[in-house]
């Protein structure tokens, strides 16, 4: 595999472009292509039959088109219900992202801490054993309904999501949590609504200099690292709906494309 070859990135639309931003500000001189599948989002409502059957989906489009070097897997709800199959089935090496629950748990005082997820993920057995590990700790879950949809519509400065935002959020604040954890790439774009709802000592967290981090050492394991500044820097993003709401998020730069993938 050659070091200049793409990353590839795929997410339920456009919510991996948080993590995308991450590992890019890690890693500047990459190659990166990323896969909106904003078609079939949000997959946290889907069956894990459903949810593997489409990850099956975009790395085959990422290797088979791009011929990725490293995929990262930009969703929860795929991570937790695919990427064992995935690692399983392809050789390239495999990034993925899933609540961060440890430092949450580990850093909590009050030792409640929330997790605001998708179905799909908060039902999958990876976050089940992950969750038992930190049994001292009361782990709150709450299922985003609706939230994924409204990104995707573009409709970040609405009312509706601020409300429902807001009546997510306050029950976890009723019940002592001192860590909100961000359990789907796309509620990093939330965060300014749930700073303005939760009290100050409630500390948000999610994973994305954690995956930019892990996708560095991989990278390095694997001697993949791009060392030529003249042939990286790049990102391609393809979506297979409109690509308004896509440019809104990362700016008028960038190659976006739409696709049927």
């Amino acid at each position: 595999m050659a070091k200049e070859h793409p990353i590839g990135i795929f997410d339920s639309g456009v919510g991996g472009t948080s993590i995308w931003s991450e590992i890019r500000a890690l890693l500047p001189n990459e190659h990166y292509i990323y896969l909106a599948d904003s078609k079939n989002a949000p997959y946290g409502e889907k069956s894990k039959d459903e949810i593997i059957a489409l990850c099956h989906k975009n790395t085959r489009y990422l290797i088979e088109q791009f011929n990725c070097k490293i995929i990262v897997v930009a969703c929860n709800t795929a991570t937790t219900n695919a990427i064992a199959e995935l690692r399983a089935t392809y050789s390239v090496p495999f990034i993925g992202i899933e609540p961060a629950i440890k430092p949450a748990a580990l850093n909590s005082q009050t030792n409640k801490i929330g997790i605001l997820a998708t179905k799909g993920t908060l039902n999958s057995a990876l976050f089940y054993n992950h969750a038992k590990n930190y049994d001292k700790t009361q782990i709150i879950e709450q299922v985003g309904h609706g939230l994924v949809e409204l990104i995707e519509a573009g409709q970040l400065e609405s009312k509706e999501l601020y409300n429902l935002v807001k009546k997510y959020v306050e029950p976890m604040v009723e019940k002592d949590i001192d860590r909100l954890v961000l359990g789907c790439s796309h509620y990093p774009y939330l965060i300014k609504i749930i700073q303005s709802i939760l009290p100050p000592h409630i500390q948000i967290i999610d994973s994305g200099l954690a995956v930019a981090k892990q996708t560095k050492r991989i990278l390095e394991q694997f001697e993949l690292i791009n060392t030529n500044k003249e042939t990286g820097g790049n990102t391609l993003f393809y979506t297979n709906t409109s690509k308004d709401v896509l440019r809104s998020l990362v700016g008028s730069e960038y190659t976006i494309e739409e696709r049927d993938f």
